[in-house]
């Protein structure tokens, strides 16, 4: 799937720029390939326009704001948050002609980040996290960084458990823990939830982070994670101690190779029992750990997968992600849209033997 070639993904929300990186001007971010300029106006409200000025094409984002309002960096001309052009110092009379605008998008600030969506009717509102207000949670923002595929294989990722033991081996993973863990999953109109339970190892600085210091050479990790459709989870785990170290991951679609991945954490702790960098710290080798694999992957995952890719049962949850994405499309009277091969390799059979499951029938399974 091609997710710029998919206009029902213009009709989501995602986190485009943390908003700190507004107070020296605007900035460019490229959404689902289209270049847009944020940035904050006089009354402290964020914006989003098409990152073109309606003159002479130059890019907003090369200007400045002042006054309250967007100024074009090569003539002057002056926009508001809707993308109206306010002022052309050139006109000696001063009257701006009324079509004279931009594309404005709709904007708004969560969790310290400014979130756009394109569309004119967004399909869901932005995730709703608990933890962000509730009392005795505190927000530690940990990445903002390009990771080179596409937001499925990342939330696919997320849900699948079979991958903890080999690709974070050198972190938290046990191949010897490689058995199919049990899994319930329940889907919902936007979404889905999964709890898991995941045997980790406990060593390093995760009995620092964790606070697993006394719980021996292995714990568990209780999880609970929800995905929001296209690109978001949140991922909450609790460990024996009571700690809760809930993950909240975006993978917002610069183009169809490539995603910015936008990720705090909430923990229950404070910053006098856990240092925030450490917390970071832990996190990062994680992440790393993820990217190094998943930027091997082909970022145009097949929708409807069947003789392209084989599935085990630990791969119910991304299943069943597609299976919605496919339905989502079709009710938006689309079809997807991919540069991959229907059929099988040569000589790969299309069928396979238990305990591997093709797609079409973990798809089937996965139903509710």
């Amino acid at each position: 799937m091609l997710v710029t070639k998919q206009p029902v993904f213009r009709r989501f929300w995602y986190p485009v720029l943390p908003v700190s990186r507004l107070d020296d001007g605007p900035k460019q971010f490229i959404l689902l390939g289209e270049k847009i300029v944020v940035w904050r106006d006089g009354e402290g409200m964020v914006s989003a326009l098409q990152d073109r000025c309606c003159h002479r094409t130059a890019e907003l984002s090369r200007g400045y704001c002042e006054n309250g309002v967007l100024v074009c960096g090569y003539h002057g001309w002056n926009y508001d948050r809707t993308g109206r052009c306010i002022k052309i110092p050139q006109l000696p009379s001063g009257r701006v002609p009324p079509n004279t605008r931009v594309t404005s998008y709709r904007a708004d600030e969560r969790y310290g980040y400014v979130w756009v969506c394109l569309g004119d009717e967004p399909l869901s509102g932005i995730p709703d996290i608990p933890e962000a207000t509730r009392p005795g949670y505190r927000l530690i923002q940990q990445f903002y960084e390009e990771m080179r595929t596409s937001g499925l294989r990342l939330m696919e990722n997320s849900f699948d458990p079979a991958h903890v033991q080999f690709t974070h081996r050198g972190t938290f993973g046990d191949p010897v823990d490689a058995a199919d863990p049990q899994m319930d999953i329940m889907e919902n109109e936007w979404g889905l939830t999964m709890t898991v339970q995941v045997p980790v190892k406990n060593t390093g600085l995760a009995k620092d982070v964790l606070g697993t210091a006394g719980s021996g050479a292995k714990t568990t990790r209780s999880v609970e994670s929800i995905w929001w459709m296209p690109f978001f989870r949140r991922t909450k785990m609790v460990y024996p101690n009571g700690l809760e170290h809930t993950l909240c991951t975006a993978a917002t679609p610069i183009d169809d190779r490539t995603s910015m991945i936008c990720q705090f954490a909430l923990r229950n702790d404070t910053e006098a029992q856990v240092r925030a960098e450490d917390v970071i710290a832990f996190d990062r080798k994680i992440v790393e750990e993820d990217v190094f694999i998943l930027e091997g992957t082909d970022p145009d995952v097949p929708l409807e997968a069947r003789d392209v890719e084989r599935s085990i049962a630990a791969d119910k949850p991304g299943l069943m992600m597609r299976r919605m994405l496919l339905r989502l499309l079709a009710r938006n009277g689309e079809k997807e849209v991919t540069n991959r091969l229907a059929a099988a390799p040569p000589g790969v059979r299309p069928v396979v033997s238990s305990p591997l499951v093709n797609v079409a029938a973990a798809t089937a399974e996965a139903a509710p």
